[in-house]
């Protein structure tokens, strides 16, 4: 099967440990039957010799003793083996959890936008722990389950038939219809557990975008409607694993059944056997100890194929996540290099489309290196999907986009995006200290360094709280301002002194004062910077070398301010709706 063969692969450097586990399954099994063996010599040739050898008893002790004796030194030994065997195979089913987790992570971190925007972070969450968990489960419980069960059936079977034929053949003619009942178990169960899975992840995805949002909840009081949509949910959660459940209850009194008619069988036909002096006391005494060797793995099988049906439900998931590749990647040639870019962007008629939308269509611009650029335009008109394509969040569908005249699809996309710095409006702080943050692109800063970023930009918050540039943010910001956040992102940007940055409507949340205070250390750089800010103040453009007016995906105006006042087209109208000036009387346009 496709999945063992893709475990078996993963497992690679721990494999002679499984095997050793595997094998020293096979032995404990066969070691099972030593006690039966040995209790069937005890009877026949101690205790029915009493009678006959009654001047013999320190010959028939010493038999005694030593048949004890080995049946406790196998105990020992079957004791030890079998708490090696144990650890071994949890070992290695840890071992396959950590090395496939991480990988997986690490296939994550490789995969672009588009990805993200196609899955629900639930069903990742949910493949990355719940999904993963079955997986060692199947290393360390399944495999060994079904090993037991089929070499402990098989032994008993073999020593059976060499103590005599037809006895056993009255045990096993069950063995057919129970395979029967788990054929019918298989094909039922294993669409329910894939439907099982689905309704799981729902559920997980449900409950991270309520903790998510949940301030959006508490801000149109609809907690009720959350809580009914969850428990919605949740009921039918229940409800499909009451049915993979009840699919196993439905099998359990034929599987049950058939187990126990082995029992029945030895009573009857082995009773009547040593009646008739066909067996001895001391076989049927082994047949009716040895009757849950085979019982057992009757019994054990359809819980193993409950497990089984889980496990590839969920591992199917896992590899599909684990062989999805990303649709933006580095060429195999791509180019490399340590030292930081100059900054030279141009779009030479570059269009994207999206989902089947032309978002972007024919776009020329040249950005000369140390330019501060602006991007205006209405909602929807394509300001996100342009800056996207310079890091190759984006891939363009036709044109070239590059980068001091080089492709940029012919870098590698870690050389591309760490020349490129960030700071978006949908600002994203992680679960650690201001510090934390804003080092977060390098990590290598003192604490002088973050200090001095924080000041450009304008994170004086920070005095006013209790521990300082040692405050822990809560997840994605928690606790602080849509403004305090801009700038706290700004500062990040900012830390890894970028050959280009690119500010998505940064300074959207912050006060005029503010903006002012960050628009005059941004022309104050110590470093090289080209700077692209998509945003729609005035007051953060005017100062601009260029402005670019997006509509509809095209370039409908460009220029620096003052020229497109004196075109007296878009940027003029946004000049005259912000300044309070009458568009039909006629405004000042000199800035």
């Amino acid at each position: 099967m496709q999945q063992l063969k893709w475990m078996w692969e993963q497992m690679k450097g721990f494999r002679k440990r499984y095997i050793f586990a595997l094998l020293s399954t096979v032995v404990l099994q066969v070691m099972l039957l030593i006690n039966p063996i040995i209790s069937q010599k005890i009877v026949d040739d101690v205790v029915y010799q009493l009678p006959n050898q009654p001047d013999n008893l320190d010959g028939l002790i010493h038999t005694l003793v030593v048949l004890v004796s080995i049946m406790i030194g196998f105990t020992l030994l079957r004791t030890t083996v079998r708490y090696v065997s144990m650890v071994t195979y949890e070992s290695c089913g840890q071992k396959f959890l950590y090395k496939v987790k991480k990988e997986l992570y690490d296939k994550l971190q490789a995969q672009d936008m588009g990805f993200f925007s196609r899955r629900r972070t639930g069903d990742l969450m949910t493949c990355l722990t719940g999904d993963m968990e079955m997986g060692r489960h199947a290393i360390s419980f399944i495999s060994r389950g079904l090993l037991e069960c089929f070499f402990l059936y098989v032994s008993t079977c073999v020593y059976m038939f060499s103590q005599n034929v037809v006895l056993t053949l009255s045990l096993i003619v069950f063995t057919p219809f129970l395979f029967l009942v788990m054929r019918a178990f298989s094909k039922t169960v294993g669409p329910r557990f894939r439907h099982l899975r689905e309704k799981l992840s729902q559920l997980n995805s449900n409950a991270q975008e309520n903790i998510e949002g949940n301030r959006v909840i508490r801000a149109f009081a609809t907690e009720d409607y959350e809580m009914k949509k969850f428990d919605e949910k949740n009921r039918e959660y229940q409800k499909a694993n009451l049915q993979a459940s009840m699919t196993w209850y439905r099998f359990f009194p034929a599987i049950e059944g058939l187990s126990q008619a082995l029992s029945v069988s030895v009573l009857l036909v082995g009773g009547w056997f040593m009646m008739d002096g066909k067996i001895s006391a001391g076989t049927f005494l082994a047949f009716n100890s040895l009757c849950w060797t085979l019982c057992q793995p009757m019994r054990m099988l359809g819980m193993l194929l409950n497990d089984a049906q889980r496990f590839l439900a969920s591992i199917n998931k896992v590899i599909e996540l684990y062989y999805g590749q990303p649709d933006i990647q580095s060429k195999e040639d791509a180019v490399t290099q340590e030292e930081p870019f100059r900054g030279d962007i141009s779009f030479k008629n570059v269009s994207v489309v999206l989902n089947g939308t032309k978002v972007l269509d024919s776009i020329d611009l040249d950005i000369k290196a140390g330019q501060t650029v602006a991007i205006m335009g209405t909602t929807g008109c394509g300001k996100t999907t342009l800056i996207n394509c310079i890091s190759r969040f984006v891939e363009i569908s036709s044109g070239k986009l590059e980068i001091d005249g080089v492709d940029v699809r012919d870098y590698d996309l870690n050389t591309l995006r760490k020349n490129v710095g960030l700071a978006s409006q949908d600002v994203f702080l992680f679960s650690d200290t201001v510090d934390g943050n804003i080092a977060y692109g390098n990590q290598q800063l003192t604490s002088e360094e973050v200090a001095q970023y924080a000041r450009m930009s304008a994170v004086d918050f920070i005095d006013r709280m209790t521990d300082g540039f040692d405050t822990i943010i809560g997840e994605r910001g928690t606790g602080l301002s849509g403004g305090q956040k801009q700038r706290i992102a700004l500062a990040r940007a900012l830390a890894v002194q970028p050959p280009i940055l690119i500010l998505d409507d940064t300074t959207s949340a912050l006060d005029l004062e503010t903006e002012k205070f960050i628009q005059k250390s941004l022309r104050e750089l110590s470093f090289p910077c080209t700077k692209i800010m998509v945003a729609q103040r005035i007051s953060t453009t005017r100062h601009a070398d260029l402005i670019v007016i997006l509509e509809q995906g095209k370039i409908l105006e460009k220029g620096s301010h003052q020229e497109l006042l004196e075109k007296k087209g878009y940027y003029y109208d946004v000049y005259c709706l912000q300044n309070g000036v009458n568009r039909e009387e006629g405004g000042e346009v000199n800035g």
